[in-house]
């Protein structure tokens, strides 16, 4: 195979809680000097409420959103906003380290990555709405894998929110976004 060429070779193929992850590695120049990654890329599909919006929330780390973003670390919503009611955030592990979303409410006049932080580089998740950290399903587990995909559905009133990967060091590193719900009245 010549440089430059995306290879992908499927090494395994497991189930991890009701969805197939397979392990693809990518052969090419800037990656690892052609010898690939593994990156688990997870197969299943979000359980979505089709009355409501959907938010797709991308976690990242590492070389990738150095080249993409210019960071260590991101964590992105897309749309920014959305009308009140049902909300169902998709959480995307495009990174090589495990992540988590946790929603928590925004104080007015606050901004996005000002909330204290322990030691650990963590917030208190006190006054939590919800999280998405089990793979391939909904709400909470223990951390979105390397290509994995968790959503959590919410009933959100208007008001603004901060969407955190809530790991030790990971807000710190600045895993954190705003989602602003407007009042669909």
């Amino acid at each position: 195979m010549r440089a430059g060429r995306v290879l992908v070779a499927v090494a395994s193929a497991a189930v991890l809680t009701g969805c197939v992850t397979v392990n693809q590695q990518q052969a090419g120049p800037g990656m690892m000097h052609g010898r690939g990654a593994g990156v688990v890329r997870s197969a299943c599909t979000p359980t979505v409420d089709p009355s409501g919006a959907t938010v797709a929330v991308m976690l990242g780390d590492g070389g990738m959103v150095r080249r993409m973003h210019g960071g260590r670390a991101m964590l992105r919503v897309v749309p920014a906003s959305v009308e009140a009611g049902t909300v169902t955030l998709v959480a995307r592990n495009m990174g090589l380290r495990t992540h988590e979303l946790v929603v928590l409410p925004l104080a007015p006049g606050a901004s996005v990555g000002e909330l204290p932080q322990g030691a650990d580089g963590s917030v208190d998740e006190t006054g939590s709405l919800g999280e998405a950290s089990a793979p391939c399903a909904e709400g909470a587990g223990d951390g979105l894998p390397s290509g994995s995909v968790g959503w959590v559905t919410l009933d959100l009133p208007a008001g603004r929110y901060e969407v955190v990967c809530n790991l030790p060091h990971h807000y710190a590193a600045g895993m954190a976004d705003e989602l602003i719900v407007a009042d669909g009245s």
